[in-house]
């Protein structure tokens, strides 16, 4: 028995199976991918390198819908560099199977941490697991800003 599936894009419950106060603010999306044939090695396989990129596409989604995407980061006087990546590799995604990359905000007061779930769209399977580390650097000065802008705790709908 496969459980349903949210549809691409779709906002999530907190994280799975935690409880989360009223007025927590959803910091979960998921992104649906469907691995094409230029994602994957001569098994048919999802090449391990092209996870960065599923990860990227899907906190690129989930940012925008928030409403602080990477040009409104520009445009806020702030760039958001990755300074730390993680992956672990539990199993393969396949050529044409759909997958959900799920993430999650889980810290956003000195830094920006995304935690990442990738499973296999049909049956749940745990496909990946991993997180993304991004501090704000303010463009003019290009210095690092050791707590987050308030623009991010403003979009994403959080308390300061």
């Amino acid at each position: 028995m496969s459980a349903a599936r949210p549809p691409e894009g779709a906002r999530t419950a907190a994280r799975e199976g935690e409880g989360t106060p009223m007025n927590a603010p959803d910091l979960t999306y998921e992104h649906v991918l469907r691995p094409e044939f230029y994602d994957v090695d001569p098994m048919d396989i999802v090449w391990h390198g092209n996870y960065v990129k599923f990860l990227e596409a899907a906190r690129s989604a989930m940012l925008e819908s928030f409403g602080y995407g990477y040009r409104d980061m520009r445009d806020s006087g702030y760039a958001w560099p990755i300074v730390d990546l993680r992956l672990k590799y539990v199993g393969s995604a396949v050529f044409g199977e759909p997958i959900v990359v799920r993430c999650e905000i889980v810290e956003w007061e000195n830094r920006l941490r995304i935690e990442y779930v990738i499973r296999d769209q049909a049956t749940g399977r745990k496909l990946t697991t991993g997180y993304t580390i991004q501090v704000a650097v303010d463009i003019a000065t290009r210095e690092m800003c050791f707590v987050c802008p308030p623009v991010l705790w403003e979009r994403l709908g959080v308390d300061a």
